[in-house]
């Protein structure tokens, strides 16, 4: 639909709309006094007035654009105005020829109008007024109950009862004058329904408007007996012209929001905390006057002022069941973590320093702090769904650990803390090893079945103690588990704080040194085990620390995995490695290294954008993908999750990807139906083992196991000549390890290609 074209159309019909009603004003105001046109013109514009609305309406109700609820609203209304219409034709023909004088409806009138009135509600009641709870929904009913009934008295007191003691009580003005109580209630049941909508469907200015044509037209009664005497005036002449003018601007600002879509607004909840006791006061002194002039409906207004304050004092009572369940959520959101509804770090430290701060005989007091490890992968690989529902899993597992009475607590992220409170250093271990446990099994989050990992920290103390200082050490302990790998738990003794602050030292200087010049790389070659040529190499990051000397990479490398430094650490190699064999193959062509081999750790593969780094890598120094072979871990495999989506992007890029220290975990056939993998690397604990039994065995059924598969297969830790031997008459075609090199430079990388193969050395400790 062409809403600009639509939008011009409903311009026009509001300025016909405006004409008409302007043409009705100064008509009737014409014939004020007494009449000066025939009854036909003065009744001309109210039948026609009603069919713009009807098709403004009809517009929206087809229009796609508009949410169901929308459009069926709009639809109801379109009827609404059809009824009206079809009711004013006949109160004209009434006026000008019928039976029934100007100021008064005939029965059948009232029925028409009468359907419209029943349909408008209808469509009203079927109008979302997006309350949320069961309270709410009885305070709203209760705040419109009491504005109802205080109009109906108004209306009663002021129009209907002296219309019916001019006319007398007969059948005709029973008739008219219940319509129009009902015209006029209907009228204000539109204005609370404005006030409590959530204006989700119906745009706020239309139903305002709305609201506003339905209150001039439906209280225009009251000013109708004071033309009592002018039978040839009658309101409807004017006011249904008028009330049809904010039909139209409504329909009109209903269209418009597709243009200018509105803010979302939550429902005010103000003017009813002040309308039903002004409702009251008015019933009050409504009665007062009443009393005092001695009123006929003096009885009907008492027994509204008390039906009135009943339903004050029951909304008065909801209000305050309201607002103390309000407080009491209100409390608990203060003290306990919105997400897995434990306490929070307010109530932990709260309660801890109650517990510590008891007079009495001392009492043996643990804290044990549980951090969660590569928690922040789980964010990155799979989002914060999955990372928010493994939090609460993993606390509903401690709180399912520990003893009845023992406070489990979520500090933030992904720390949480356990007060065990009167147990023994020994007891607490076992609530750790139970933590532990627990935490081992499998987690299904958001749809993935994940393993949680973390990092227990126990710190024992007694009554009397600094709780500050019993959780700092809790801290120090959690990180000296984290610094022994992690999963398991580890009490405070003195002298932890130094390991722990070193290892965070010592990450604080890798940081400078990613970035300060302070690496380098070694490589270590591959070779062929029938004539011993170079097949390729093996990157190998070494840390020359300005003030320490050589830093062994078993010390720096899981500093660098726990503080997330892995992530540029392996960029770096990855640059400076394909930077190497591109000047290799510059310089020497075929003679070059044919393969360069990087190790990869679980948490780079985490990185969503790992491939184009390895891809832009590449690029700017144009190695050829297939001369590029990622290594990974069997342990880093098992890690990976989702992230192994980032291996076959990978091998679609053209880079090979080899499984490191194959035959070390238990997994290793699991890994090699999963994980895409072109080639294994045999771990050197099975190549250094005796030639008897089974052991001796193994590698030749690996080698089998690779060639079922489909695998290139490299044999590590090559040590002597018997095993180079052995190895070569068992099929394998490649080996690494100190019987044919050691480390090197890339000088003396240089050097093998020149000679043409490397000079074997001797074993370790020869």
């Amino acid at each position: 639909m062409n809403f600009a074209m639509v939008g011009k159309k409903l311009d026009r019909a509001v300025l016909g709309s405006v004409l008409l009603a302007a043409y009705a004003v100064v008509v009737f105001a014409a014939n004020v006094g007494e009449q000066r046109t025939p009854l036909m013109l003065m009744w001309l514009a109210t039948p026609i007035s009603v069919l713009i609305p009807v098709w403004m309406a009809l517009q929206i109700a087809r229009s796609r654009a508009f949410a169901p609820a929308t459009r069926r609203f709009w639809r109801h209304l379109a009827v609404v105005a059809a009824l009206a219409g079809l009711g004013t034709v006949f109160n004209t023909v009434d006026a000008i020829g019928g039976t029934v004088p100007s100021q008064e409806l005939s029965p059948f009138t009232v029925a028409v109008y009468g359907s419209a009135v029943l349909t408008l509600l209808w469509a009203l009641w079927r109008l979302p007024m997006g309350t949320t709870s069961a309270d709410e929904r009885l305070r709203i009913g209760l705040d419109a109950s009491t504005v109802l009934v205080a109009a109906a008295v108004f209306m009663w007191h002021y129009q209907t009862q002296p219309l019916l003691e001019s006319n007398g009580y007969q059948i005709a003005s029973l008739a008219v004058a219940g319509f129009t109580l009902v015209l006029e209630l209907v009228a204000v049941f539109v204005i609370v329904k404005v006030a409590l909508s959530g204006h989700a469907f119906v745009a706020r200015g239309a139903l305002r408007l709305f609201a506003l044509g339905m209150f001039a037209g439906a209280f225009s009664g009251v000013a109708q007996r004071f033309i009592l005497d002018q039978p040839h005036l009658s309101l409807p002449q004017v006011t249904v012209p008028l009330v049809l003018v904010c039909a139209t601007l409504g329909a009109r600002r209903q269209q418009h929001t597709l243009v200018e879509p509105e803010a979302p607004r939550a429902a005010s909840r103000r003017p009813f905390s002040v309308v039903p006791y002004l409702a009251v006061a008015a019933i009050d002194i409504l009665l007062l006057a009443s009393i005092a002039d001695g009123s006929s409906d003096l009885g009907v207004t008492a027994i509204a002022a008390v039906v009135l304050t009943g339903l004050v004092v029951w909304r008065q009572v909801t209000a305050f069941r309201e607002n103390t369940t309000l407080m009491e959520r209100l409390d608990f959101n203060a003290t306990h973590d919105a997400l897995t509804q434990l306490p929070n770090r307010a109530l932990f430290n709260q309660r801890l320093a109650g517990v510590l701060g008891r007079s009495g005989a001392p009492r043996p007091v643990s804290v044990a702090l549980v951090d969660l490890d590569d928690f922040k992968l789980v964010n990155d690989t799979l989002g914060h769904g999955a990372g928010d529902a493994l939090l609460v899993a993993v606390s509903a597992r401690l709180a399912a650990s520990v003893r009845p009475g023992d406070l489990v607590a979520r500090l933030g992220g992904d720390e949480f803390v356990v007060l065990l409170d009167a147990i023994e250093p020994g007891e607490a271990e076992v609530v750790a090893q139970r933590m532990v446990a627990a935490l081992a099994e499998p987690v299904l989050a958001d749809g993935h079945e994940l393993l949680v990992r973390a990092s227990i920290g126990i710190a024992d103390g007694s009554t009397g103690d600094d709780p500050g200082e019993l959780l700092r050490l809790a801290d120090i302990a959690m990180y000296a588990a984290k610094h022994d790998g992690g999963s398991g738990y580890r009490r405070y003794e003195p002298g932890m704080a130094g390991a722990v602050a070193g290892s965070a030292a010592l990450g604080a200087q890798l940081r400078q040194a990613i970035f300060g010049g302070e690496l380098f790389l070694e490589y270590q070659p591959i070779v062929t085990l029938d004539d011993g040529r170079l097949r390729g190499v093996e990157a190998l990051v070494r840390w020359n620390h300005p003030a320490r000397g050589p830093v062994p990479p078993a010390e720096f490398i899981p500093v660098a995995e726990r503080t997330g430094l892995i992530v540029p650490l392996g960029e770096w190699v990855l640059r400076e490695a394909c930077r190497q064999l591109a000047a290799w193959i510059a310089e020497f062509g075929p003679e070059a290294p044919g393969v360069m081999h990087v190790n990869v750790s679980a948490r780079q593969l985490a990185v969503a954008a790992f491939t184009d780094t390895v891809a832009a890598a590449l690029s700017d120094f144009g190695v050829p993908p297939h001369r590029l072979t990622v290594e990974i871990t069997e342990s880093a495999a098992v890690a990976l999750g989702p992230a192994v989506a980032r291996l076959e992007e990978l091998r679609r890029l053209g880079v090979r990807v080899s499984l490191d220290d194959f035959g070390t975990d238990q997994s290793s056939l699991t890994l090699l139906q999963d994980l895409p993998v072109d080639e294994l690397k045999l771990d050197r604990s099975f190549v250094q083992r005796d030639e008897s039994g089974r052991r001796g065995i193994m590698p030749a059924a690996v080698l089998a196991l690779a060639r079922v598969v489909g695998l290139d297969i490299v044999a590590e830790g090559v040590e002597l000549q018997s095993q180079a031997d052995r190895l070569a008459a068992m099929g394998y075609r490649t080996a690494q390890g100190y019987h044919f090199a050691r480390p090197m430079t890339p000088a003396g990388i240089d050097g093998l290609i020149v000679e043409g193969a490397p000079a074997p050395v001797a074993p370790l400790g020869a």
